[in-house]
């Protein structure tokens, strides 16, 4: 049986990909007993009000990923299907509007982010949070810096973190980092992530494959919750 495809295969070079297995890095992190689901920044900003190829999508908002972002949503569903069915809390860190005291160093960047209609802040309704669900407003792109997050994870007695959301390259990693810095476990399902470059979409992965996450499919994923202890 031929390897499985990675999402980095044929954009990182085989070269660097076997310097990382001999230096040891990407090794399992594994999951533990206590699962979150954390849906992150899926809201209309994030991927339009329907599938569009990006360069349409931007038209409606600049920040949009596109087509991409749906085809995430597919796998997040299934993911917080599984988390409701099994009493596994799910929290929604999420872009809270803008307002003219946000004109910070990323907006100088992504001028974008402060013409955001309100609409563009509900969720997805395909994922949408219910009243149980956490709901944690950020203003920066980890989803643990300035906020409640890890206050409400400790008092959740979780030990393993399941990330999904966008962007891959910046959101998703960054919370990726921060939850490996506080000792959670970090899985990442790669098809239910996603970002506006395939590119950059890639090579994160891979790197945070190699140092701070367990990156696989939603369905790997869904195999190994299944075998573990359900209920609040």
């Amino acid at each position: 049986m031929s390897p499985r495809r990675r999402p980095w295969d044929g954009i990182i070079p085989e070269s660097e990909c076997e310097t990382y297995r001999i230096a040891g890095l990407g090794a399992p992190g594994g999951f533990g007993t206590r699962p979150a689901l954390l849906v992150i920044d899926v809201q209309y900003r994030s991927v339009g009000d329907r599938p569009q190829p990006i360069r349409e999508a931007i038209k409606q908002y600049s920040v949009s990923c596109g087509e991409a972002g749906w085809h995430a949503v597919v796998h997040i569903r299934s993911l917080v299907e599984v988390f409701r069915a099994r009493g596994w809390p799910i929290l929604y860190p999420f872009v809270a509007p803008k307002t003219e005291h946000d004109r910070d160093s990323f907006a100088a960047k992504v001028p974008g982010v402060m013409a955001i209609p309100a609409k563009g802040y509900d969720f997805v309704a395909e994922i949408a949070p219910r009243a149980s669900d956490i709901r944690i407003p950020k203003k920066q792109a980890s989803a643990f810096f300035g906020t409640s997050l890890s206050s409400y994870l400790i008092g959740l007695k979780v030990d393993t973190l399941v990330i999904t959301g966008c962007t891959t390259s910046g959101c998703v990693r960054a919370s990726a980092v921060d939850g490996c810095a506080l000792n959670f476990k970090i899985v990442v399902p790669e098809d239910a992530v996603f970002d506006r470059s395939p590119t950059s979409h890639a090579v994160n992965l891979f790197d945070m494959a190699s140092k701070y996450a367990d990156v696989m499919p939603t369905a790997d994923v869904l195999t190994r919750l299944d075998s573990l202890p359900g209920g609040a």
